[in-house]
This record gives structure tokens, sequence and C-alpha cells, in this order.
């Protein structure tokens, strides 16, 4: 029997545009339709190095996924988001560059705005009434113990360490990586990206999970509207 379902607040690329295109084909999946993509030529081989991202689809995180609070419904969620949206400014993000995060393979902007990081809080803050709190295995998958006291202190009372202070916008593309791939994916995917267009967010996306399945967009939502 599988638990209640998981949603989450991304940044979700309009469909069709160029991001998009290039996001999904790296991950060999769309999840606004659930479709298969086809990988970019040259870079079939990323089946392998994909199968977390490919779970998550091609997104930034704004709020990080979470089980909804007693009493809450899916209803409740989208008329937050809704609420968010509908006078909000479109947020610059900047030029994007595929760089070596962690050990992962992202897009990240070349010089992050402080618009951003200001309204990846806001949705924290404002998505936080909905969560519900983390269970023991819940905190323990976000393995604690290798988090700075500050990032233990955001996981307890955010539901999620990277969060304010410690919020990076990012693209993942890739898994975890052993440090000798880093570099060479790093490369091919920056060669596939070329010199894209600056982003600009103009919308929320709230997806569910259902189980251990991908996450799928429920719906995505236009600033202003």
């Amino acid at each position: 029997m599988t638990g209640p379902p998981r949603y989450a607040l991304y940044f979700t690329p309009k469909p069709g545009s160029d991001l998009a295109r290039f996001g999904n084909a790296v991950l060999g999946t769309d999840n606004h339709t659930g479709a298969e993509i086809p990988r970019p030529d040259g870079l079939a081989d990323l089946a392998g190095v994909t199968e977390s991202p490919r779970r998550y689809g091609f997104h930034a995180t704004l709020k990080a996924p979470m089980r909804l609070a007693r009493g809450v419904s899916e209803a409740d969620l989208l008329a937050a988001a809704a609420v968010l949206a509908a006078d909000h400014p479109p947020v610059p993000a900047g030029p994007l560059r595929v760089a070596t995060l962690g050990a992962f393979t992202a897009l990240i902007p070349v010089a992050a705005p402080p618009e951003l990081g200001l309204f990846a809080a806001e949705c924290v803050a404002a998505f936080e009434p909905l969560r519900a709190p983390l269970t023991e295995a819940e905190t323990a998958r976000r393995h604690p113990e290798r988090l700075s006291l500050r990032g233990r202190a955001l996981l307890a009372r955010w539901g999620y360490p990277h969060v304010f202070e410690e919020f990076r916008f990012h693209m993942t593309l890739t898994d975890a990586l052993p440090e000798a791939a880093r570099a060479p994916w790093r490369e091919r995917l920056a060669a596939a990206y070329g010199a894209g267009e600056p982003l600009i967010l103009d919308a929320v996306s709230v997806l569910r999970q259902d189980g251990a399945g991908p996450f799928r967009v429920v719906q995505r939502i236009p600033f202003g509207g």
C-alpha cells in the first residue's frame, strides 16, 4: 500500500521552449506529459547517469517535495499557488551555464540576481502552512548527519536544508557522479546546451508524486494570471 502523494512547487520552463526541449531531452522524459523524449545526438549514454533527476523531471526547486498537512487538499495547494502567481512580477535569473554542483551536473545562473533568492524564500514561507511535518524516515533520508548545524536547523524548521541563505537555484541534469566523470559530463552537456537565452521565471508549477512514481506537473500557473 502506498502512502499519500507528495507535492512540490517547482519552476518548470514553458513547454515547447528551447530550455524545456533541452532539459527534457537530457532526462529523456517530459514531466508535463509523461512522454519519452529522445536523447540528443551523441548523448544516448545519458540514460545511465540520469535516473534520479528523471524521476523528478526537469525543474528548479522552489518548495521541496512534501506531504500535505492534515485537512489540506490538492485543491488548496493549487489555490495557494494561484494566489502567489496572480500579481507576481517575472523573476530574472539571467543566463545559465552548465556547471558541477557538488557531485551533480546542473544548469545554474552565471550570476544569480537577488530577486531569485527572494522569490524562493517567498515560496518556502508561503507554502509552509500546507506541509505535513517530516516523519523520522523522511528526516533520515535527508542525511542530517552530513549537514552543518545550520542545515540541520533549517531541515527541522522548514523540512528542507537548502532554503534561504542555503538556497542555490539549479536545474539538475545528472545523478551524483564519480569525481572522474564530472568534468567530462560537464563539458559534453555544456557543448550540447550552447549559449541559451537569459532565463526569466514566468510561472510556478505544482507537481505530484504518487508512491515511488515520477513527479508529474498538475498545473503550471503563469504569473499575472
